[in-house]
């Protein structure tokens, strides 16, 4: 993001949804199962403050993608970030499989069992986000061939796939379609983010994106942050309204019920972006390493996942410590993979400014 564009409550957001996506991985995969019971106040808070980072991090990935494509103003053809978009697409999803690959022969698979194909074919965050951003990027094409505005199309998007995910849960897709196809439409394969309803976290996050580009600046007061804080409470509220419907069916896999934990979520996600916006305006900037969290999220995310699960050619924790640590023990190691995280950003910069520096020289 442009140092004279940046948006702080952005950064704040981007930095916090990726550390909280570590520790919660972190105390996931660690913490041993006689420590996972609601009956302890730390748990029951922690699971339910768990269960809104993933919706944080690709609302914020859709928001930061959609503003900054937005920004430049020019026509569809001409802006040079949709081609960005679509490298990014690739970048995520290439990523995203390699992270679960079958076999560590690279080439041979002949030894890759069912269950091997499985988990490489399950759609995870990457995939999920990569997709989302590509559905922004055709969702600016139509809204510029209909000539419509950015917010009624996006909103349809985002209602697209909640709205059907009742519908579209309820299906064999992989009675339809291959393996890796049915992923992404549904959990039953293993996926853990299929498009329906996740893919609308990112692209009701182009909603807000394609706002602040449209309002420069209106970040800076105080009444932007009330706004986020009534429209985030009225989903919140609405999510109770249609959850109300359930009990008419007495079903946790009713229509209501499903519709109303993504509302809820969404309206949570939209307060905490209020918080962080007065936040923002009260402190006026942030310390230069909170941004540069934001900036290396995905390298966070690589490389903690790797460290917590392993991958084809690297053995994770998980194998050896599963569900194991004290919570003590838990504690500790999620504040040391945070910690590490944190240096290995600080190094990351450092190694840019050096390059940078090397190449000034050498242009000099």
């Amino acid at each position: 993001m442009d140092t004279k564009k940046r948006i702080v409550f952005l950064d704040l957001m981007r930095a916090f949804a990726v550390l909280m996506m570590v520790q919660g991985h972190t105390v996931d995969s660690l913490l041993g199962e006689e420590f996972r019971t609601f009956d302890s106040p730390f748990y029951a808070v922690w699971h339910t403050f768990r269960g809104f980072t993933a919706p944080i991090f690709m609302f914020t990935s859709g928001v930061v993608f959609t503003y900054l494509l937005r920004l430049n103003k020019l026509p569809f053809k001409e802006n040079p970030r949709v081609k960005k978009g679509f490298k990014r697409f690739l970048l995520l999803l290439g990523i995203g499989y390699l992270l679960r690959y079958p076999t560590y022969k690279i080439f041979d698979f002949s030894n890759v069992s069912d269950e091997g194909w499985k988990i490489f074919y399950a759609v995870d965050a990457l995939h999920l986000i990569g997709f989302g951003l590509l559905v922004i990027v055709i969702l600016v094409y139509i809204a510029e061939k209909a000539k419509q505005s950015d917010f009624r199309i996006f909103l349809t998007g985002s209602l697209f796939f909640v709205l059907l995910y009742p519908l579209v849960k309820s299906v064999d897709w992989a009675s339809i379609f291959p393996l890796p196809i049915a992923g992404y439409f549904y959990r039953d394969t293993g996926s853990l983010f299929p498009l329906f309803p996740w893919a609308g976290y990112v692209i009701s996050g182009g909603i807000l994106g394609s706002y602040l580009a449209r309002n420069p600046e209106v970040f800076l007061s105080k009444k932007f942050g009330y706004r986020l804080l009534i429209i985030g409470a009225s989903f919140i509220s609405l999510s109770v309204l249609v959850d109300g419907l359930s009990g008419f069916v007495q079903s946790e896999t009713s229509w209501s019920y499903s519709i109303s934990v993504v509302f809820y979520r969404v309206g949570v996600v939209l307060v905490m972006n209020s918080v962080m916006s007065m936040i923002a305006v009260r402190v006026g900037g942030i310390p230069a390493l909170i941004k540069q969290i934001g900036r290396n999220t995905l390298p966070i995310y690589v490389i903690h996942l790797i460290i917590l699960y392993g991958c084809a050619w690297i053995p994770g924790m998980y194998k050896f410590y599963s569900r194991s640590f004290s919570l003590e023990l838990t504690l500790g190691f999620a504040a040391f993979m945070i910690i590490l995280m944190v240096s290995m950003v600080i190094m990351i910069e450092k190694v840019k400014e050096v390059r940078k520096s090397k190449m000034s020289t050498a242009a000099a």
